[in-house]
Order: structure tokens, then C-alpha cells, then sequence
């Protein structure tokens, strides 16, 4: 089966069928544990609903640097208490995004609820996940600084350089491929994944967002996880089983409480 490693089904464009998916439309379709990922303060709280509601979803809990308008030390403190959770697996999507932001006060912002959110998840000994856009060199010098024993994530949806990657493969972290692999001009990526190993490799959609050929423009979701195991096994020259089931492994290793 395969694990989906980042899926936001809270969002509204899944209310017409949330329950059908959740319940059973996605075990239907060769998926097995999702996590959900909160990136608004609202999405956070709705993420572990949906957690504790449905046997095979996760939660992971975390500002994105889009939503640090929201955040302040009270929300840090509600991060903390909630991620004792037994459902709770990491700390995220949390990072940097300078794709709109151009000013440096604002950057400096997201880069200041970033170390802070790094510094909670060093603390509470879990995993992050890592929202990164037009802000490689920030990233990287930040992942670095915090990178330990502990303290181990996965850079969703990779956007940067093979060289990059193997920056993160050598310090024990994962790189989150999604439906972007599929894409004519994902040249990057395809360039990624051959350079990487597959014990290095998740599985996600983004979804509602960024659904892979020949779903591109639709509304996605975990079901068409299948076309992107296809494209890696087919990028690696192996077959999908080895695809799905050594990602399904490496999730497990990074989000250990799915383990239970």
C-alpha cells in the first residue's frame, strides 16, 4: 500500500465526499496511512479532528510561513501541549516562502516563527515537515542548525537542485515527491530523483493542490499517489511494489508514532 506523507483534507474543496474518501474510498484505492497537515492555526485543530476520528489519519500541527500573521507565543504553546496527541506525528508545514514576500522585515519574520517552531520541535524530540519556496540557502542554513539526532524531517514538495537534495540525504532527512514528478517541465525533479536514493524518498499529493498527469487541473487527492509511484519506478527503473513499499517504510521511520 502506499503511505501518504502530506494531504490536506480539511480543506473545503474535499466537503462533498471528505467521508467517503476517509472512510473508505482511499483503503479501496491502495492507500494506506495518511497524514493530514495543518497550515493555518484552524487547519491544525481540524487536522487532529480528522485524526482522531478515522483509524489510519495522522496529524501533523504547524504554521505555514504564509499564515505567521496568525501565529504568536500562545499558538506556539497550544503546538506544544497538542503534539503529547498520540495521533500527532510532526511538527508542520512550517518554513520559508519568498515567492510574494520581497521585503526583508517580512522574510525576517518567517524566518524568526521558523527557528521558533524548530526550537519547539527540538524540544519535543519530533519530526518537522518543511514548506520551502524561492528560499533554498535560508532553509538549508536553518535545517543545519537544528539538524540532529532528534530532530529529522521531510522537505515537501521539492523544488531545488539534486545537489541540494543530497544535502538533506546525507543529514538523514527525506525529500517529498508529489504529482509535480509527472510534469513536462519537472526537469529538477526528475533530476532529484534519479540522484537520490529511493530510502531517502516519501510519497505525497498536496492535494487538494498539484495533482499528476493526466489529472493535472483537477481537484487531487491520495488515489492518484499511483501515478507518481508509476513515474518513479519508471525514473529508477524498478518496479512500483519496490516504489510503494520502501516509501511506505520510510514514512514509517520518520513519522514513528504511525507506528502504533
Amino acid at each position: 500500500m502506499i503511505f501518504e506523507t502530506h494531504a490536506h483534507y480539511d480543506d473545503e474543496k474535499f466537503d462533498p465526499d471528505r467521508v467517503e474518501l476517509l472512510s473508505h474510498l482511499l483503503r479501496e484505492n491502495n492507500i494506506g496511512k495518511i497524514v493530514n497537515v495543518g497550515a493555518t492555526f484552524k487547519g491544525c485543530k481540524e487536522s487532529i479532528a480528522l485524526a482522531e476520528k478515522y483509524d489510519d489519519v495522522y496529524a501533523a500541527i504547524g504554521i505555514h510561513p504564509e499564515e505567521i500573521d496568525e501565529i504568536n507565543d500562545e499558538v506556539i504553546e497550544w503546538l506544544r501541549q497538542n503534539s503529547s496527541n498520540p495521533k500527532v506525528v510532526a511538527i508542520g508545514e512550517i518554513g520559508l516562502d519568498y515567492y510574494w514576500v520581497k521585503e526583508e522585515e517580512q522574510r525576517a519574520k518567517q524566518r524568526l516563527w521558523f527557528n521558533k517552531q524548530m526550537d519547539l520541535a527540538k524540544k519535543l524530540e519530533m519530526p518537522v515537515i518543511i514548506h520551502s519556496r524561492d528560499a533554498a540557502e535560508d532553509t538549508l542554513n536553518t535545517i543545519k542548525l537544528y539538524n540532529n539526532s532528534h530532530v529529522k524531517g521531510i522537505v515537501h514538495c521539492y523544488s531545488y537542485s539534486k545537489e541540494i537534495a543530497m544535502e538533506y540525504v546525507k543529514m538523514g532527512w527525506y525529500i517529498g515527491v508529489g504529482g509535480v514528478v509527472t510534469f513536462k517541465n519537472a526537469k529538477k525533479l526528475v533530476e532529484t530523483v534519479e540522484a537520490i536514493p529511493l530510502e531517502s524518498i516519501v510519497l505525497e499529493t498536496d492535494c487538494p493542490y498539484m495533482a499528476p498527469v493526466p489529472h493535472r487541473g483537477e481537484r487531487n487527492s491520495s488515489i492518484f499517489l499511483s501515478h507518481v509511484a508509476e513515474k518513479i519506478a519508471e525514473i529508477k527503473n524498478i518496479s512500483v511494489a519496490e516504489v510503494e513499499n520502501v516509501t511506505y517504510q520510510n514514512a514509517l521511520n520518520i513519522y514513528k508514532k504511525a507506528n502504533r
